[in-house]
């Protein structure tokens, strides 16, 4: 009997030390893993070459294609284009070309009035989004909110990460993590394994070290901080509130209703959370559909995508910086050149020659000059992907949609963007 009892008190640890040993296994090889890719970005990699795994984002198999103007059907060369004069699409066209595009799209008043992709990209060749992410993950959860599975964009993120109940970070809400308010660490550069930047953007298990280590460094909803991982709470959040993995969610309510085709998303580990806020890869045909999603409000085909009024929440900035709505930048007071940060902090900024012809325009902007700008007062959409420009061009975000809107045949009185 004593024998007997003594197996049955030495049972838990001889079973426990497999397990253990497994565990500690599986925490180096992560960690080993971490560090691969930490040292293949700090080498110089493209980030978009340590997207392992990918998982799919279902979409249109065959998309309906897009109304094109009869210039772009043809081929031929006309001196109006769907109203807009000839030269300025070349002009806007010659820009794309220079900064090494392998992607540019003009949409204008219902019809795709420009098209032409480089280096051997095509119309169904999936491209790296980079920041692009974030107004589609706006969408995302709009399109949630118009489900029920989201209550409003007021709805405390804790009630989907319960983890975060009775701390700080209970007060930040689900509009916190598109606007950049949440109060999370900003986002910044480090060749620190330990960096809380690096861990939660290549950790395999980014998901929990956000949820569970990112720093807080302001109160929720008091300064814009710009980051990463704010934005990939956004697909924790879809997925704890609607039981589905975000790939499947954004792919079948949101890519396509609009019909776009599909791609492929980064989630770090087989089932793990995506990478909601830069690493999806779609044509570029997507992003236009996206964009006309918000130019119709929310409409697609005559069938409402979005609540109302969501899309005039996105193009609305917060006080903490007026050039940021959910997700999307706009065109806001005019300054030369526009930081990604907090307004007035240091760090990278893109140039703006002049200021924008519609001060209601608002636009796309992903890493390496990913846009695409709306100007919602002419119907109009440019879009430009592709590596980043050379530096010896020193990209200006205002001359593509400026070179078009002067190109206009007949344009409505237009408003500049104002200057301080």
């Amino acid at each position: 009997m004593r024998r007997i009892r003594f197996l049955l008190l030495l049972a838990p640890l001889l079973f426990a030390q497999p397990v253990c040993s497994h565990a500690a296994e599986a925490t180096d090889a992560a960690e080993a893993l971490y560090r691969q890719r930490l040292a293949a970005l700090m080498g110089g990699a493209a980030p978009e070459s340590i997207y392992q795994p990918l998982e799919d984002v279902p979409g249109v198999p065959a998309s309906t294609a897009l109304p094109r103007a009869p210039s772009v059907r043809s081929g031929t060369h006309p001196s109006i284009i769907g109203g807009i004069r000839a030269g300025a699409l070349a002009a806007a066209e010659a820009y794309a070309a220079d900064s090494k595009a392998s992607a540019f799209l003009v949409w204008h008043q219902g019809e795709l009035v420009a098209e032409r992709y480089f280096d051997g990209v095509t119309a169904t060749t999936p491209l790296p989004s980079k920041s692009l992410s974030k107004p589609l993950a706006a969408v995302a959860v709009g399109r949630a909110i118009f489900l029920g599975y989201i209550r409003s964009l007021d709805q405390p993120v804790a009630d989907f990460i319960p983890e975060w109940r009775g701390t700080p970070k209970a007060a930040i809400l689900v509009r916190h993590l598109l606007d950049m308010r949440s109060g999370l660490l900003d986002q910044g550069v480090s060749a620190d394994p330990d960096s809380p930047w690096n861990r939660a953007y290549l950790s395999p298990d980014h998901g929990r070290y956000i949820v569970a280590d990112y720093p807080m460094t302001d109160a929720p909803g008091t300064r814009f901080a710009y980051s990463n991982a704010t934005a990939d709470l956004v697909a924790l959040v879809v997925e704890r509130a609607t039981g589905r993995r975000y790939a499947e969610f954004l792919g079948h309510e949101v890519l396509s209703p609009i019909g776009s085709p599909g791609g492929v998303i980064w989630v770090s580990q087989a089932a793990g959370l995506a990478h909601s806020g830069c690493c999806i890869l779609l044509p570029a045909e997507s992003w236009l559909r996206l964009a006309r999603l918000l130019l119709e409000d929310g409409v697609a085909d005559g069938r409402r995508i979005l609540p109302p009024f969501y899309v005039r929440g996105m193009v609305t900035p917060t006080a903490e910086n007026p050039r940021y709505g959910l997700g999307v930048w706009v065109a806001g007071p005019y300054v030369e050149r526009r930081g990604f940060g907090a307004p007035g902090a240091p760090g990278p900024s893109v140039r703006h020659g002049e200021p924008y012809l519609d001060r209601d325009l608002y636009l796309f902007d992903g890493n390496g000059n990913q846009t695409v700008h709306v100007s919602p007062a002419t119907g109009l959409i440019v879009l430009r992907m592709g590596p980043t420009p050379p530096k010896s061009l020193d990209w200006d975000n205002a001359r593509l949609p400026n070179l078009l809107l002067r190109g206009l045949v007949a344009p409505p009185p237009l408003a500049p963007q104002p200057i301080p």
